[in-house]
């Protein structure tokens, strides 16, 4: 049996999957608010027992975070993942520890095409390296490799590279974030569930729009960031609209600028959580402008494909693809 995991900052998924006749299908799935628990092994203690503690012979987890030496320090959480006690909590022969972003891009490669939205009406797929950009709770980046007969997925923190403003109003927000990240203003600080509410704060205050009681109500009560991409996408409010609006923008720029660093030809996969939510808002064209809008090399980036991943699941099915690739006994 393969416990296999997707471990971001908002939340943390783990599921059994047991070998049957057509493959392995998943037996058990739970979902679990990660600011719930002080660390990992509380939550997954907790799974284990409420599964009975089942003979687990692989375990294999994305997080979002670096692995370093096998390991992996959460990046959005205080959280450290070790081996070797996810090892003896699960009495698991092996255990496989990769970056979500690496997880997701695993299950990416295996998804069927009905789960995917492209949003380059010119899009022309060729043969060769794929991108994938994931805004969620951070923003996460990869790149898959084309080695002439596999992929090879390569990880990455590209999504802490620095936010580089391209017009008046960008320059006006990243003076906005430096009152609050003096020391360091990265595209995940704005391509993010936190950045969609940064943006929306930043419009509010250069008098954008004047804010709505009911709205600022909702902010403090629910998650703010749903609370705008959901007003933002149903275009009631000014405000959420053009928050919105900026963010996607943003996240147009940083995908083409991952693009021009691997020259994804083969195409460029929009993951995480937010991009589904936010369809309608991607496909209305601000997001393909942005990722576009690079002067000598649009014509290198107007033909490819970018589609956005309906698949909520991508990172924890890409988690059991891993393990059944590396996994020599299961």
């Amino acid at each position: 049996m393969i416990l296999a995991g997707d471990v971001g900052g908002t939340k943390t998924i783990l599921a059994l999957f047991s070998a049957g006749e057509n493959g392995y299908v998943c037996v058990k799935k739970q979902r679990y608010a990660s600011a719930d628990f002080a660390t990992f092994n509380e939550l997954l203690g907790l799974f284990l027992a409420n599964a009975n503690h089942p003979q687990v012979s692989v375990v294999s987890i994305g997080v979002a975070g670096p692995i370093v030496n096998g390991d992996c320090h959460a990046t959005n959480l205080p959280w450290l993942l070790n081996r070797s006690e996810i090892g003896q909590c699960t009495r698991a022969q092996k255990v496989l520890l990769i970056n979500d972003l690496e997880a997701s891009a695993w299950g990416l490669l295996a998804l069927p095409e009905h789960q995917f939205v492209e949003l380059n009406p010119n899009a022309e797929v060729l043969h060769g390296n794929h991108a994938v950009i994931a805004a969620g709770t951070g923003l996460g980046e990869a790149i898959m490799a084309w080695g002439g007969t596999k992929h090879h997925i390569i990880a990455s923190e590209g999504g802490h590279s620095d936010f580089a403003p391209r017009n008046a109003q960008e320059i006006a927000l990243l003076t906005f974030m430096l009152a609050k990240y003096p020391d360091h203003v990265s595209y995940e600080r704005l391509v993010s569930g936190e950045g969609l509410v940064n943006i929306y704060r930043f419009l509010e205050q250069s008098g954008y729009a004047v804010a709505d009681v009911d709205i600022e109500t909702q902010l403090l009560e629910q998650d703010a960031a749903a609370v705008i991409g959901k007003i933002g996408v149903a275009g009631s409010d000014a405000l959420c609209v053009e928050a919105l609006r900026l963010f996607c923008r943003l996240y147009g720029a940083e995908a083409g600028n991952l693009a021009l660093k691997c020259l994804p030809y083969a195409g460029v996969y929009l993951a995480g959580g937010i991009a589904a939510k936010i369809l309608p808002v991607l496909k209305a064209g601000y997001f393909m402008d942005s990722f576009l809008a690079k002067g000598r090399c649009r014509q290198i980036l107007q033909r490819l494909s970018v589609k956005v991943c309906m698949e909520a699941d991508v990172a924890l099915l890409g988690a059991l693809d891993y393990a059944l690739s590396r996994a020599v006994t299961l």
